[in-house]
């Protein structure tokens, strides 16, 4: 939350250049407050363990959040039971003439599968699409966010020779940005995918910003200029056991699978992993809250343009 001072005091031009976000007197005493309306849509398998991933990283905020979860229509889960989906999640068809200050796209099991070929990838669409002119701003997260870029700006996705699973260090690029406001110079996510939308490609696209990048996995976090979307690579969401458990299915399944890089003290599975990753997620979380969706939104939600 912002501090608020005098508009005049000489350390106000101190804190700007710094990045600290300082409100002044006549801005605090004109805002309006009410309880910010955020809309996820669950891709996940699991969705219990994303329900709980998300609400955590949205809690570090004084706001009062709403949270509406959305289903697919297109799609039938197999492993969140339909008594969960039909008393906790709405259609896209029963939300549709609503607007919401933020919505979360997650990650989804698909990324090898060519986007056009997802069974709901034109409902996908559809509300990538309605998200324009009904959310203040959208963030992607993994696979979501390689749809997001392929779907708003023709980035497509590569399959990587093998899995990036682990986590990874990443440098701020951008300090200016209030996305990474309070960040480290350097800082860890957590990471597990198949695929990737080329670094370049996203460097090279003129309507995005690129604020934190990995040399082993890549851009983690870019943006359109306005905030409006914004694509998180990685799963800063993801708990100190998340990956155990992945891993642990697919060692279980047979898959190609090796340990988790960064992870695990001395790559040893049968050790406690090591938590290095959640003041970030919390700063991550509480930035887009504060900065792109509680600041950038109007008071009258139907006037979300």
């Amino acid at each position: 939350m912002p501090i608020k001072i005098q508009s005049d005091l000489p350390a106000r031009e101190i804190l700007d250049n710094e990045n600290i976000f300082v409100m002044d007197e006549y801005r605090a005493l004109h805002q309006n407050i009410r309880p910010l309306q955020i809309c996820i849509l669950n891709l996940m398998p699991v969705k219990q363990d994303t329900e709980l991933h998300l609400l955590r990283s949205l809690s570090n905020t004084p706001l009062q959040v709403d949270v509406t979860f959305m289903k697919m229509n297109s799609h039938i889960s197999l492993n969140t039971s339909a008594n969960h989906l039909n008393k906790f999640y709405d259609t896209f068809d029963d939300l549709k003439d609503n607007k919401y200050d933020g919505l979360i796209i997650t990650g989804a099991p698909v990324e090898q599968i060519p986007f056009e070929e997802v069974d709901y990838w034109q409902e996908l669409c559809e509300i990538m699409e309605w998200s324009k002119s009904h959310v203040t701003s959208t963030l992607h997260i993994c696979w979501g966010a390689q749809a997001g870029l392929y779907y708003h700006f023709g980035l497509d996705k590569v399959l990587l020779p093998e899995k990036l699973f682990g986590v990874y260090r990443h440098k701020v690029l951008n300090r200016k940005v209030p996305l990474v406001r309070g960040f480290d110079d350097v800082f860890c996510i957590p990471h597990s995918r198949h695929t990737a939308t080329p670094a370049q490609a996203i460097h090279d696209c003129e309507k995005l910003v690129v604020m934190a990048e990995s040399e082993k996995a890549g851009v983690l976090l870019s943006m359109t200029a306005d905030g409006r979307q914004i694509f998180v690579m990685g799963h800063p969401e993801y708990d100190r056991y998340t990956l155990h458990n992945e891993y642990m299915r697919d060692l279980n399944k047979g898959l190609p699978i090796h340990v988790p890089e960064n992870y695990y003290p001395d790559d040893d599975p049968t050790r406690k992993p090591l938590l290095s990753w959640r003041a970030h997620c919390n700063g991550l979380y509480t930035n887009w809250i504060n900065y792109y969706v509680y600041q950038a939104t109007p008071y009258d939600i139907r006037e979300i343009q």
